[in-house]
């Protein structure tokens, strides 16, 4: 594995090049370009504030930016992996022609998502100034907001691994795309997205004495970690309170579990090794596939 890092350091310049060229590509002959990016996130995010705090009860004061909080970042982790998947089987004449690391093709695609995602909070960040500005007593910039690259570190960590298992994987099997397809959409509900981490913790059908349990095996799910770490270390602390047929429910604040952050962590890592190791096992068979 060493030796594959330093012929992808020689190689750097390419990957630049890749990155540039898929954000060239991604918006060409579009009117608003990057706008895009955010523009989809917050039409969808603006929707999910009227069904849920208007419709559903949701009570927790400026909903909308912890939903942001949470869904920007998942957007990048969905549409790194959704556009890496093809990134090799899409390129395997290419491939037939020349020589240079095949994992440059998957990196890329994740890194140039990833500067859409950094550009996207940079927006996010302004959004929380306006509400600041019109809510002066509400400042929306926390101590613990410079754990921020520490969270997104980790979450970079555990994309490009997964898009480099997904990325090989779907050059033979290109059922593979449709799968992470319907998973990615479903992990969608069992992250904290839409919800709070408290209301898994609170949740009615659960014992008192398994609450724990329960909420660090949901935790497990690194996802849902990020996810909620995201929000835990932009925003203030929220007590979520619903009401539901005339009746309030209030869910207390659950500070961020570093111990479980570790635990991330280590999964993120962990998949980034596994990732590179079974991509370079796999990638000088790419240009056998038909």
């Amino acid at each position: 594995m060493r030796e594959e890092l330093r012929e992808l350091w020689r190689y750097r310049e390419l990957l630049l090049t890749v990155v540039f060229r898929e954000l060239r590509i991604r918006y060409k002959n579009s009117y608003l370009g990057f706008f895009w990016s955010i523009l989809n996130p917050l039409v969808t995010v603006m929707v999910m504030t009227i069904v849920f705090k208007y419709v559903m009860g949701q009570q927790v004061q400026n909903y909308s930016a912890y939903v942001l909080a949470a869904y920007l970042p998942y957007m990048f982790f969905q549409l790194a992996l959704l556009d890496s998947a093809q990134s090799i089987a899409g390129q395997i004449p290419l491939l037939k022609k020349i020589y240079f690391p095949r994992e440059i093709l998957p990196i890329g695609s994740v890194l140039a998502n990833f500067v859409h995602f950094l550009l996207a909070m940079v927006v996010f960040f302004i959004y929380l100034m306006i509400v600041w500005r019109l809510n002066p007593g509400d400042n929306p910039f926390r101590p613990t907001v410079f754990y921020l690259p520490i969270i997104v570190v980790l979450q970079l960590a555990l994309t490009l691994g997964l898009a480099l298992i997904i990325s090989a994987f779907n050059t033979f099997y290109e059922d593979v795309k449709y799968v992470v397809s319907v998973g990615l959409y479903l992990l969608l509900f069992l992250s904290p997205i839409m919800y709070f981490s408290e209301q898994v913790f609170y949740a009615s059908g659960i014992p008192d004495a398994q609450r724990q349990l329960v909420y660090n095996l949901y935790h497990l799910n690194p996802v849902a970690m990020l996810m909620t770490a995201y929000r835990k270390v932009m925003l203030d602390p929220q007590e979520v309170t619903m009401s539901r047929a005339g009746a309030v429910f209030e869910y207390p604040y659950i500070p961020l579990d570093w111990g479980m952050v570790g635990i991330c962590a280590m999964i993120c890592f962990g998949t980034l090794i596994l990732g590179y190791h079974l991509f370079n096992r796999k990638k000088w068979l790419f240009v056998e596939r038909p």
